[in-house]
């Protein structure tokens, strides 16, 4: 599927009721508050961006600095980032159908990708959720236990995986 006048912009604040309604709508098992959605985008504008088809909001992308082997909890305000983030971590890539297949979503993670290592990161992090996994994969990421996270990521889903993409 071909469509025209598709782009990843960077988020504003005027985006977030745009934001939480696609949430709302694809993330119906994943809930995170307005509040939540707009402290990541305070906490670390460079990682957010707005994904629009004809100019309506069609998906969104919430990245930022973080540690390895350790998950923001879902749905909580983390009032900082880490002092000493050794990680770039994909906390949110979420479309709405109609933005699935075209390729947007693949744009905006090798975007991230040169970010994170323009940034000097060593990896990348995410928990793939969804049967996202084989997406991720394709991207270079790899499921890597990390016993400390189980439960973690069990508030997620059963089947939530911690992913990491070596950059160096």
């Amino acid at each position: 599927m071909v469509l025209n006048d598709v782009a990843w912009r960077a988020m504003t604040a005027y985006d977030l009721p745009a934001v939480q309604g696609i949430a709302d709508t694809v993330h119906v098992d994943f809930f995170e508050s307005p509040e939540v959605l707009a402290e990541r985008l305070k906490l670390y504008q460079h990682g957010c961006y707005l994904l629009e088809i004809g100019e309506k909001p069609a998906g969104y992308v919430l990245s930022h600095p973080w540690t390895y082997a350790s998950l923001p909890p879902l749905n909580t305000l983390l009032k900082r980032l880490p002092a000493e983030p050794d990680t770039y971590y994909l906390h949110d890539l979420c479309l709405l159908p109609v933005a699935r297949r075209i390729g947007a979503a693949s744009r905006i993670v090798e975007a991230l990708h040169k970010h994170a290592v323009a940034e000097g990161y060593p990896t990348m992090t995410l928990v793939a959720v969804n049967g996202s996994i084989p997406f991720w994969e394709r991207h270079g990421f790899a499921v890597t236990d990390v016993p400390e996270l189980y439960g973690k990521l069990l508030s997620y889903e059963e089947t939530a995986r911690y992913m990491v993409r070596r950059l160096d």
